[in-house]
């Protein structure tokens, strides 16, 4: 697998509130994105398992095919993901270590669009965005990231030196 790029942050601190772009961000090990409702405790699925509701991520291309697709502007953050890629198959990260920059992640889940989504942009998204809406992770090792840092698949072998749990403790994703 290719390694990809962090192409922009994404954060906003109130659940259903506008989302603004950063060039620089803290992961939170444990937590998510500083600042970001979800690691302040807050945000609309707040009552998902805490590894799946740390950080979403989302690729350009995909936020791109949407827009075109449906027939609206429509950017990165009105997708309400926190970081946008480009270069890297967010999908088969799923399950899978991986590093933005420094920190170390797991993905565990796709991230299918909702109707709240809809709700907060008024566009019809869902059907359009049912494979492109991203990933959800988990901050197993956090650290700042940047516009720019390099999105890369980590081996078990590093993840494990990093502190990353294993064997039974390892992290177990959602598929399907």
């Amino acid at each position: 697998m290719d390694d990809g790029r962090l192409t922009a942050i994404w954060l906003t601190s109130a659940a259903a509130g506008p989302m603004r772009r950063v060039a620089e961000a803290e992961l939170l090990a444990g937590r998510g994105l500083a600042g970001d409702r979800y690691a302040l405790g807050g945000g609309t699925w707040a009552q998902y398992p805490d590894l799946e509701k740390q950080l979403t991520l989302i690729d350009a291309a995909d936020v791109d095919a949407v827009a075109a697709e449906v027939g609206v502007p429509l950017t990165p953050g009105d997708t309400r993901r926190n970081l946008v890629t480009t270069g890297i198959d967010l999908p088969a990260l799923v399950g899978r270590w991986f590093a933005v920059g420094d920190a170390l992640l797991f993905g565990m889940k796709r991230c299918p669009p909702c109707t709240h989504l809809e709700r907060l942009t008024g566009a019809r998204l869902v059907k359009a965005m049912v494979h492109r809406g991203g990933i959800n992770a988990a901050v197993f090792v956090g650290g700042p990231i940047r516009d720019g840092d390099v999105v890369r698949p980590v081996p078990d072998a590093e993840a494990a030196r990093r502190g990353a749990p294993t064997g039974a403790d390892r992290p177990v994703p959602r598929r399907g």
